[in-house]
This record gives structure tokens, C-alpha cells and sequence, in this order.
């Protein structure tokens, strides 16, 4: 079923979801939704239309070309000049210079893992927001990290021991004590604005103090210490009654570490989007990370569980302030490229619009939840949308 909405036929469910979930909040009307979209397909469907003729041509001169030519070029400087002519190459311009401004740290100061996740599987985009924080010692144990696989079976202490003695290692390459090692560390405590660790030698401060950003619980006997190294974070979790923590002198129970800081949101490669019923799929997930309610259930061990998004990070700051940590990646959403046409909405000729002008819509409108949030967790702490767009590395 298609409702008619300007010069536009848009699937009813389509138009439904966009009406009832995805507008409400953001402050945008329906008529004036569809009125600008319709307007973009009239203005940009023609232009993107007119961009693939071109490739099209470019791509019948390469082809004409090598086929004369076959074989590794032999005059480089003929074939630049064929390049240049059929438009292949442009002619520089000059120089350019440009700025941005509201880019989150993720982007514009640190370097760390991005993960890329099908869009159309809730799961899978879960645990990608969350993986913003691992654990060093589940890494470690269940990988082959330190050299080989964990075997079958159950807990394996002997490799347990060798996970917290290569975590400790960790730790004295990115936080070392002023002297000996966290490995010879009894017990940690905060002492005004510093860290200290209790051995057999004595109370030992941190060798660079400001590695020490924040902790939580008692200063004297506090059950997390956060640690920054290159502008990452490194989080020591105290528990001395857990399994882990209670076998170790400082009650040290895992190791967490910032890991993945972005996530690509995949409405593109990774996943097959053929009708409306795929795209509003795609839509409602991406609504339900930026309104930050996403819930899915999870079947496992024979039981369920919901997975949810993980939510900030509190500590009291090394200042005795209050810090927070974002608990998430930043998310970026990939839209489709220039080629890809959906029947989720026909224009006015009735030919399928281009998908590409469908994401940037939907995608950037429901991103307004995000940055339109006055309470919890957000995606962009600096008022800003990322979308990765493919197909345009020329």
C-alpha cells in the first residue's frame, strides 16, 4: 500500500513509522517532513542521475582505452594527458583551506579501534555502542593474545595467573610506579589528589602523578582507579570477594580499557535493505540508539536477558570533582551511495527514489533526538551528526 504525498508514493509503513516514531520530538511537522523531501528528490534525483551518465562515460573511455592499449602503461605521462582530457583528472584549483568546528573528540583528537556494524541487527549494533569499554582480562584469556588459545573445558588457573601478570605488565608500561611494579602492589588508596600503591617496600606513588584521573567508591580503599595513557583510559576494578579478585593480593578483578571509540552504523555494505519494510527496520534501530532506548532480547545458556545501552561512567575526579566518561562509542550512520535506488518510494515519474536522498533524510532527522536530549547519555557531546557516505573515493 503507497499513500500519495506531494509528488511523492511512499509505503504506507514507511510513512507511518516516519509520522508516528520518528517526528515526534524533533520538533518537525509531517506535512513539513514530506514537503522537503519531495523537494530534494525534484531538485537532486536529476542531479544524481545526471552524476551516474558521467561515470557511465568515463567509464566506456577507460574501457576503450585499455582495450587499444592492453597490458602495463608504458607512457605514463600519454596516459595522464588521455586522463586529464576525457575529465578523469582534474586540473588543481589552487590552494584550499578549510576548518571545522563541533567535532567530539573521538574524531578530532583520539585514536582508538572503530567498529562497523550491520545496521538491521539490533544485536550486533548493542554490542558495538558498548564495546567502548572491554575487558583487558577477557581479551586476554579468551583469544590468543599471549600466544595461544584457551583449551576447552572449564576455568584454567594457570592461565588466569598468566592473564593478571600480563595485565600487570600492561600497567607498568602505561601507569609505572615511581618504583617496582603493579604486579608487587598489596592495595591502592587515595591520598588528596594522588594515587598510592602499598608493597613490602613501602607506599609507592604513580611515576608520571596525572596518569591518575579519578576513582570511585572510598579514597582508602576505593573499588575502581582510573588511569588515562595517550588520552585513552585504562580502569582498575577492585573486588577483593570476587573470584578473580579475591585470589589477588589487591583484590584486582579485571582490567577495563577504552577500547572501540567509534562505531559505523551500517545502512550500506553490510546489509541487504530491498524494500521499506528493511529501511524502516534500519531506521527504527538507528531511532532507538539516538533516543538511546534500544532494548533487544538475547537468548542464551538456555534462559534470556535484555541487552540494553550501557550508560555514563561516574568516578570522582583526581580534583575531588565529580568526572564522567561517555560508557558508549561515538556512532557514526553510513547511507547508501549515489547508485542505489528503493522501492520504499516512488517519484513522481513512479520510478524508485535514490536511496542515498532517503538515509540522508530519515538518518539526519532522527539524529535530531540525540542532539536535541537535555538528560542522559549523549551520542555528540558537541551538537553534532556523522554520516559516513561510501562510493565517492574520486
Amino acid at each position: 500500500m503507497r499513500t500519495s504525498i506531494h509528488s511523492l508514493q511512499v509505503d504506507t509503513a514507511l510513512q507511518r513509522f516516519i509520522d508516528d516514531e520518528v517526528l515526534p520530538g524533533t520538533g518537525i511537522a509531517p506535512a513539513d517532513f514530506w514537503a522537503g523531501f519531495d523537494a530534494i528528490v525534484r531538485d537532486l534525483a536529476p542531479k544524481n542521475a545526471a552524476l551516474l551518465v558521467e561515470r557511465d562515460r568515463l567509464q566506456t573511455e577507460l574501457d576503450t582505452w585499455h582495450a587499444a592499449h592492453p597490458g602495463p602503461i608504458g607512457d605514463m605521462p600519454a596516459y595522464r594527458a588521455f586522463l586529464r582530457r576525457i575529465g578523469y583528472i582534474a586540473e588543481p584549483k589552487g590552494p584550499v583551506q578549510c576548518t571545522t568546528q563541533g567535532v567530539d573528540d573521538e574524531l578530532a583528537r583520539l585514536a582508538g579501534p572503530q567498529l562497523v556494524v550491520p545496521i538491521l541487527n539490533a544485536r550486533y549494533a548493542l554490542n558495538a555502542a558498548n564495546a567502548r569499554w572491554g575487558s583487558l582480562y577477557d581479551a586476554l584469556y579468551g583469544t590468543d593474545a599471549m600466544g595461544d588459545a584457551p583449551q576447552a573445558g572449564g576455568y584454567d588457573e594457570a592461565r588466569g595467573a598468566r592473564v593478571i601478570a600480563w595485565a600487570k605488565a600492561f600497567l607498568d608500561e602505561v601507569a609505572p610506579l615511581a618504583t617496582g611494579s603493579h604486579a608487587a602492589v598489596t592495595g591502592y588508596a587515595v591520598v588528596g589528589d594522588a594515587l598510592h600503591a602499598r608493597t613490602a617496600a613501602g607506599t609507592v606513588a604513580l611515576a608520571t602523578p596525572a596518569a591518575f584521573v579519578g576513582y570511585r567508591g572510598p579514597a582508602e580503599a576505593p573499588t575502581a582507579i582510573l588511569l588515562r595513557h595517550n588520552h585513552l583510559h585504562v580502569e582498575i576494578r577492585i573486588d577483593a570477594s570476587s573470584p578473580i579478585g579475591r585470589s589477588e593480593a589487591a583484590g584486582v578483578a579485571d582490567v577495563l580499557l577504552e577500547s572501540a571509540i567509534t562505531t559505523i552504523m551500517d545502512c550500506e555494505d553490510s546489509v541487504a535493505a530491498v524494500d521499506a519494510d528493511d529501511k524502516a527496520l534500519a531506521y527504527r534501530n538507528w531511532l532507538g540508539l539516538m533516543k538511546g532506548d534500544l532494548v533487544e532480547t538475547v537468548a542464551k545458556g538456555g534462559g534470556t536477558f535484555q541487552r540494553t545501552l550501557s550508560g555514563d561512567r561516574e568516578y570522582v575526579g583526581a580534583d575531588g570533582a565529580p568526572r564522567v566518561l561517555k560508557g558508549r562509542s561515538l556512532m557514526l550512520v553510513r547511507n547508501v551511495g549515489h547508485l542505489m535506488t528503493n522501492p520504499a518510494v516512488l517519484d513522481r515519474d513512479g520510478q524508485e527514489a535514490f536511496e542515498g536522498l532517503l538515509d540522508a533524510m530519515c538518518t539526519v532527522t532522527i539524529a535530531l533526538h540525540d542532539l536535541k536530549r537535555t538528560a542522559g547519555p549523549r551520542n555528540s557531546t558537541t551538537g553534532s551528526v556523522y554520516v559516513v557516505k561510501p562510493k565517492m573515493h574520486g
